[in-house]
């Protein structure tokens, strides 16, 4: 058994082909040897690859037992696809880009990217948490082609742009997103709270049926399918607010007085509700 908490391993060249890293995650590694670790094949093309070709490996300082099992991954890995998914535990951080379905389907654990990613990242994870502190493709927290659910539950971070469709579907959980959001934003969302401190692009909060929209950033153009309210909502943005300037930068000054509150799509079944502080 291994005596380390968790590996880092340290990309060598760039592959010929996109590689599949499902599966290559902190729990399961920290419960094997170096030599175990460099044999775990993994899907390159057509083809199977050992980690050990493709990364140098070296054991993260702790003794196992000491803290969450951890895996380190450094280096471009932009043609790495599927990092963290079905991650249940431990800790997870990559120093540089990533692939597609960064964290799809995790259920707990937590990812944190040093760089920016590509599609579905966090599509239809049920727990946890992923922090990028880059930008991010599209369908973000969204669902999977032909999937009627995207994000369940977790948090999701983005420090930098968020592609198309960001939220699409989703049904539970929280989105922060720093930058801007490309169109489609919130597009048939069920529920959960998105909140947004740049711009968003057309057709934000398309079909969208429930779930919360926070505005903290430039207000967008209203549809013509959202209304005013003027239901009391003071105890609810209290506790929204607190919640959301933990996040910091324009989280943390949103206003104390309750926002102007919208509902729609009233298209679909209208109980979504757009909150536009200022």
């Amino acid at each position: 058994m291994s005596a380390t908490r968790g590996w880092c391993l340290r990309l060598k060249a760039q592959p010929d082909f996109r590689v599949d890293l499902g599966g290559v995650l902190p729990a399961r590694l920290a419960a094997m040897t170096a030599d175990e670790v460099a044999r775990v094949e993994v899907r390159h093309g057509n083809e199977r690859l050992a980690l050990g070709e493709l990364f140098d490996i070296a054991a993260l300082d702790g003794v196992a037992g000491e803290s969450a099992p951890e895996l380190r991954l450094d280096g471009d890995l932009s043609r790495f696809d599927a990092i963290g998914q079905d991650l249940d535990g431990g800790v997870l951080h990559i120093a540089g880009a990533v692939g597609d379905r960064l964290g799809l389907s995790m259920r707990g654990g937590e990812i944190r990217v040093q760089g920016s990613a590509g599609q579905l990242v966090g599509g239809e994870m049920t727990g946890g948490l992923i922090e990028v502190t880059g930008d991010v493709g599209d369908f973000a927290a969204g669902a999977l082609p032909g999937s009627m659910d995207g994000m369940r539950g977790g948090t999701l971070i983005v420090r930098g742009k968020a592609g198309a469709r960001c939220g699409d579907r989703m049904r539970r959980g929280t989105v922060v997103l720093h930058g801007d959001a490309g169109d489609f934003l919130a597009a048939r969302m069920v529920a959960g709270t998105i909140a947004v401190a740049g711009r968003v692009g057309a057709h934000c909060g398309y079909g969208m049926r429930r779930g919360t929209l926070v505005f903290a950033g430039p207000l967008p153009a209203v549809p013509s399918t959202f209304v005013a309210t003027h239901q009391d909502i003071v105890v609810f943005w209290t506790l929204l607010r607190r919640s959301l300037a933990y996040h910091g930068g324009p989280f943390a000054a949103l206003p104390v007085r309750a926002p102007r509150r919208l509902v729609g799509d009233l298209a679909a079944d209208g109980k979504g509700e757009w909150l536009l502080p200022g």
